[in-house]
This record gives C-alpha cells, structure tokens and sequence, in this order.
C-alpha cells in the first residue's frame, strides 16, 4: 500500500492546476493516474487481494478503502476545488465531482482489469479522452470550450 500511494501521489502532483487545454490536459493526467496506479503491479495485486479476501477479512477492505481509494478522492477533491475556486471549473461539492471523475476514468477499464488484463495504451487513452469529455460536460464552466473535434460518441455501421 505504501508503494501504490507513492505512486499515487507521484501522478498527483502531475495535476493540471493551470491547464492550457482542459481536456487534453486532464486526459494525460487520467491516463498517467490509470497507467501507474490502477493498471500497476501493485494496483492489480491490491484489487485482487481484496476482492479475494475482503469477505472474510473485512478490516483487510477497510484498509485498503480508507488508505487507497479514500486518500485519492480527498486529495482530487481539493485539486478540483482550486480548478473551480480559479474559474476553470464549476461545481459545489468537490467530493461529488472526484468520486465522479475516478468513476467515469474507470468505467471502461473494469472489464479489462477485472481477471487481471492490461489495457493498452490505446485503451488507456480512449477510456480517459471519454471520461474527461462527459466529466467537463458536467463541470466546465462557461468560458472552458470542449473541443469540438472529438465527438462524445462514435457511431458504427454493421
């Protein structure tokens, strides 16, 4: 746990907190969050290990949830907050707002990593361009343009 949390806030300390483009920016920032943290050796053991064993040992999970994923939420809540405090974002509850970006930055990639796969990068970088696309959908203030060359979604002929 040490370890991944070195990691962790290795790549938080990587956070765009003066974007010049918003949405790459984030993008990279989901991509490097997913690439050594949720897709690393340690992240897929530490999954594992709790999924496998958090039944039968449940302080093992709650651990791991108040030393994993309850520092990461606390620590992008208050990255958000200075996002939204310097008008690049807007929202009120910045918890809400990191539990959601971690939520869409994973929701492609639980597939994959579930029995231990790695995603490719192309999967890494498709899975963050979606999540950061529909999270600034939600958050981006006014005056923080999408881009516009990327479509949310891709339609498919068959």
């Amino acid at each position: 746990m040490n370890r991944t949390n070195a990691s962790l806030f290795s790549i938080l300390a990587t956070f765009p907190d003066k974007p010049g483009n918003l949405e790459d920016d984030l993008s990279a920032f989901a991509v490097r969050l997913t690439k050594n943290c949720l897709c690393n050796q340690d992240g897929q053991f530490l999954r594992k290990l709790v999924q496998s064993e958090g039944e039968r040992y449940p302080q093992l999970f709650e651990g791991w949830r108040k030393h994993g994923p309850g520092k990461i939420g606390t620590a992008l809540a208050a990255l958000f907050a200075r996002l939204s405090y310097g008008g690049v974002l807007q929202m009120e509850d910045f918890d809400l707002a990191a539990r959601q970006f971690l939520a869409l930055v994973n929701a492609d990639l639980q597939m994959i990593t579930l029995f231990g796969e790695s995603p490719t990068d192309e999967q890494l970088e498709s899975a963050a361009h979606n999540a950061v696309r529909t999270f600034l959908r939600a958050y981006s203030t006014p005056a923080t343009p999408l881009s516009a060359a990327t479509p949310l979604l891709k339609a498919t002929v068959g």
